[in-house]
Order: C-alpha cells, then sequence, then structure tokens
C-alpha cells in the first residue's frame, strides 16, 4: 500500500506529556481538596480533550459544569507554565520524521490538546520537522472519534482519506482514522494498551517508531 501523507496523534504517539498533564491535574484537584490520581490512573483519563480529563477525574456526583468549568480554568493556567517540564518525543521519533522528511511525504498533527498547546507543543519540541498542517481543538470542530478534523486536514494536505496513514496511541485515534476512511496505524509505547487499539480497529501494530518506515516503505508523492 502506497501512503502519500501521515498523520499524526501528538500525547502519546509523538510526544510523551502524561507526567506533566498528571501535575497539572493533580495540583488543581488538590488545591480544591477532590482526590488526585497516579500516572497510570490518568492514562485511560486523558484523550478527550482537557474538558474531559477533568470531567472523568472528579468524583461521581461532583462534575457540575460550574465545577467543571473553574477548574479547566485554573488547569490552563497552570499548563501554560508546567507544559514542557517532563514533556518530550518519545525515542525513535526523530529518526521516523527524518525518514518521512527524506521521501517527502506529507506529515501533519491532529490532536484533541487545545489548538494553542497543540502548535506550542510542535513548535517547541518537534521545531526541526516540517509539518504542513498542525491544528488542535478549537471551537467549531468536533472532538475525535468524530471524523471532521482528520477529514479537513485531509483537504488541507490535498490528499484522499484512502491514501493517508493515520497514528495513533488509543482507540479514539482507531476510530477517528476507520470513520475518515483512512489506514489506522496503532502505537505501542503510548498511553493505551494493545487490547483497546485492536478493539477499535487497528490494522498494524508497532512496538518502535522506527517500524512504521518499514510501513511506508517507498510510499512518495
Amino acid at each position: 500500500m502506497t501512503f502519500n501523507a501521515v498523520i499524526f496523534d501528538l500525547d502519546g504517539t509523538l510526544l510523551d506529556t502524561l507526567q506533566d498533564l498528571v501535575n497539572t491535574l493533580n495540583s488543581v484537584l488538590a488545591r480544591h481538596n477532590y482526590p488526585t490520581h497516579t500516572l497510570d490512573e490518568c492514562r485511560f483519563l486523558v484523550g478527550h480533550g482537557m474538558r474531559e480529563l477533568v470531567r472523568k477525574a472528579l468524583p461521581e456526583q461532583t462534575g457540575s459544569e460550574e465545577t467543571v468549568d473553574l477548574l479547566l480554568k485554573e488547569m490552563m493556567v497552570v499548563y501554560a507554565d508546567n507544559w514542557n517540564a517532563n514533556s518530550r518525543p518519545y525515542p525513535g521519533i526523530a529518526t521516523l520524521l527524518d525518514s518521512i522528511t527524506g521521501r517527502k511525504i506529507k506529515m501533519a498533527i491532529l490532536s484533541n490538546k487545545a489548538d494553542h498547546f497543540t502548535r506550542l507543543c510542535a513548535d517547541a519540541l518537534l521545531e526541526p520537522w516540517n509539518f504542513d498542517v498542525v491544528m488542535g481543538h478549537h471551537s467549531g470542530i468536533a472532538h475525535k472519534p468524530d471524523p471532521e478534523g482528520a477529514l479537513l486536514v485531509a483537504a488541507m494536505l490535498g490528499e484522499d482519506p484512502s491514501s493517508i496513514l493515520y497514528v495513533g496511541d488509543s482507540g479514539i485515534d482507531m476510530l477517528t482514522a476507520s470513520r475518515a476512511g483512512m489506514y489506522p496505524l496503532g502505537v505501542l509505547w503510548g498511553f493505551r494498551p494493545e487490547s483497546e487499539l485492536l478493539e477499535y480497529g487497528a490494522k498494524t501494530l508497532v512496538r518502535h517508531p522506527e517500524e512504521i518506515i518499514g510501513i511506508l516503505g517507498s510510499s512518495a508523492k
């Protein structure tokens, strides 16, 4: 199969951002005397955007919209100061992105993270590589797994969805890819387990970024 473009999820796929997200979440929860969460617990809370992260992190019966609004606002402020304390590209990502760039295959990022933070992470932590499109969540675009964002990115790339390899670490990503008519590839170094990726439609699984180079083969426009 030939792919003309690759769309990457960000958190858990290109970047290991979990510790900074957990630290931010727990600091806000603790400030309001809510229970905090372990790193492993948070692996299953992230992925739907920060608003849902806050909602899921709160004890049952306490997640009123007013409470979620308040904690989300605080979390955005805290994260703005701490988003890059521990966040880094995963081992092997640099080699993968170098290879894709060398083959002149188009690259994009699509994340449920707020658009501002998505672009900030990409600009600072993935600066050596040129992504044709970088898109986080913003008003007017539905969160993944709704395929709207993925299809918009495909249009911006000028590529048919069937020619796009979609790379992510969660069931959300696999559903997004399938619903958009793209090829869903699941990575096993991210936040979610193999069983989830398979359950939600991953057609291929990889344990290291450099395996994706072989899957792309000689793909190029």
